[in-house]
């Protein structure tokens, strides 16, 4: 092998394993249904994002915590465009041609995932399931390699995760999650999911507390859920200030009936 040949080899390899650290990490924000931002992750989460590394200015203990704390403050109810530790795209006003873009990405998204009805096919593709022993009103499987290409380029087909119901014999697709990090523009995002249809969103204002308090934290004013949204306020708490954490995100569920339900944060629960 060429010595040019080595270096693409070793560079893909790199750049996938970051990729791979970027999609677990966004996952960790996207799930609802886990309660416990202040207790030690268990194994089954620690199997799953076993190759993450801190991000930066966090060391592990303290990074589990931050995302313990944001799947917390995406549990239902903490939707609000007013929360202090979210950002949400505002909506757009409504073009034919974005109605036209969203109809074309669901009618992509069902051909492109129609396999993966079947859970088992998904698992075969390489779609890895989080957090499977823990209830959850959905679960995650997820490519970390769709991951990666979505940093780059948008195949309405080819999803970062895949979003499933648990069933008594397994597990019912309900829909999809996209991904990209959170250095795009919001124009970036409209030209991939049309901002008059959906809203994406970031997690915002977090602040950590001493790493020597990490297990004895309040969490009531620490975290993603916590009263603390500013620096200042941060700093005289002693904690570590992050403005803007994880990357953008939006759910899919393209066996709705309307556009609404379609590209609503969760799904439509009759």
């Amino acid at each position: 092998m060429s010595a040019r040949s080595t270096l693409f080899h070793l560079a893909a390899k790199t750049m996938m394993v970051s990729s791979a650290i970027f999609v677990v990490t966004v996952l960790l924000v996207a799930m609802p249904g886990h309660h416990a931002p202040a207790a030690q992750a268990p194994a089954a989460q620690e199997a799953a994002a076993g190759q993450s590394k801190p991000m930066p200015g966090m060391d592990m203990g303290e990074e589990k915590a931050s995302e313990k704390a944001a799947v917390e403050d995406m549990t239902s109810g903490h939707h609000d465009a007013h929360n202090l530790h979210m950002f949400m795209t505002s909506m757009r006003p409504q073009r034919p041609e974005d109605v036209q873009r969203a109809n074309e990405i669901v009618a992509e998204l069902r051909a492109g995932i129609e396999k993966y009805k079947d859970y088992h096919v998904a698992l075969d593709d390489g779609f890895k399931i989080f957090l499977p022993n823990i209830p959850q009103p959905e679960y995650h499987f997820t490519s970390y390699r769709n991951g990666f290409l979505e940093a780059f380029t948008f195949d309405p087909a080819r999803p970062t995760s895949l979003l499933y119901k648990k069933t008594s014999t397994g597990y019912e697709l309900v829909g999809a999650m996209y991904t990209m990090p959170k250095r795009a523009s919001e124009d970036q995002l409209d030209a991939r999911v049309p901002l008059s249809v959906a809203m994406w969103h970031l997690h915002t204002n977090l602040c950590m507390p001493p790493r020597k308090e990490l297990r004895s934290a309040d969490w009531t004013q620490f975290g993603l859920h916590g009263s603390i949204a500013t620096e200042d306020a941060c700093s005289a708490a002693g904690g570590r200030f992050h403005p803007v954490v994880f990357g953008w995100m939006v759910h899919v569920y393209p066996y709705e009936d309307s556009l609404d339900k379609i590209f609503a944060m969760h799904h439509h629960m009759d």
